[in-house]
């Protein structure tokens, strides 16, 4: 699909989807919407929200979390201890990092099941997400 045809919603629905659980990599689509001679701000602006929006839904779906549903997927009682002391300790700052990729999924969740405090969950997230973004736009502008 030509997600850079259908331009700015295009870019934000390509970085929503791979905030989800859906594996694919955006910074090779923003990329190409750079290359195609998108605005940079904008691109960055765009990519940030569409891809901050899909780990706030990853957030919610964990929320609503069902320990049978990780049973149904083979994850292991131990990973799921794992996990909660990780978000034990960390709590919400733990959305920062959310932007590495697979496993800021699974830090996405993991926040809304062990029901981390949401609006900081966001608002972390969402910074993260910026930043990723900042910094792959501001790097692509210099070595273009």
């Amino acid at each position: 699909m030509d997600f850079i045809s259908w331009g700015y919603l295009g870019l934000f629905l390509v970085t929503f989807l791979a905030a989800t659980i859906l594996p694919f990599s955006s910074e090779v689509v923003v990329i190409a919407f750079l290359m195609a001679g998108f605005n940079a701000l904008s691109v960055c602006l765009i990519a940030s929200v569409g891809n901050s929006i899909g780990s706030i839904a990853n957030y919610e779906i964990g929320r609503l979390g069902n320990p049978s549903w990780f049973k149904k997927f083979g994850v292991k009682e131990a990973k799921l201890n794992a996990w909660q002391l990780k978000v034990k300790q960390y709590g919400h700052w733990m959305g920062l990092v959310a932007w590495i990729p697979f496993i800021g999924d699974v830090i996405s969740l993991a926040l809304g099941y062990f029901r981390a405090k949401r609006y900081q969950s966001y608002l972390w997230m969402s910074v993260g997400k910026f930043l990723r973004y900042g910094v792959l736009v501001l790097s692509f502008s210099f070595f273009k």
